[in-house]
């Protein structure tokens, strides 16, 4: 919470939780500043629950994330992303992000990006 609470307080955003109509906790989402090779470039990072996957509600999470980042201003966001995980994968591609390059990050990772002014 208190890591969280530093991201708002130092950057403007941080992560919000993903929950149903109802109040049904599914997951979280948000934006975070990531080094990348030493770059500090801001992240959009997105999770639900196994038993909400596949239902859109990544990648309407994320969607709402690449939105926020644009509406801040920030020029450029990317995702990091395990080779493995396609489901991840996936949503990046659905909300503009195309893969950038492949990265060591506690192990390998890819890294999606866009430049959000022109990504609809």
């Amino acid at each position: 919470m208190a890591w969280n609470e530093r991201n708002y307080t130092e950057h403007g955003f941080g992560l919000w939780v993903i929950e149903l109509a109802d109040g049904t906790f599914v997951g979280g989402c948000g934006l975070m500043m990531q080094d990348v090779e030493g770059e500090g470039l801001v992240e959009v990072g997105y999770h639900v629950g196994t038993a909400w996957q596949g239902r859109g509600l990544a990648t309407e999470a994320a969607g709402a994330g690449r939105d926020a980042a644009r509406d801040a201003g920030i020029p450029h966001l990317v995702a990091i992303i395990r080779p493995s995980n396609r489901p991840s994968q996936r949503v990046a591609e659905k909300i503009g992000l195309r893969l950038e390059r492949r990265i060591v990050k506690s192990g390998d990772a890819l890294v999606f990006s866009a430049d959000l002014q022109t990504v609809p």
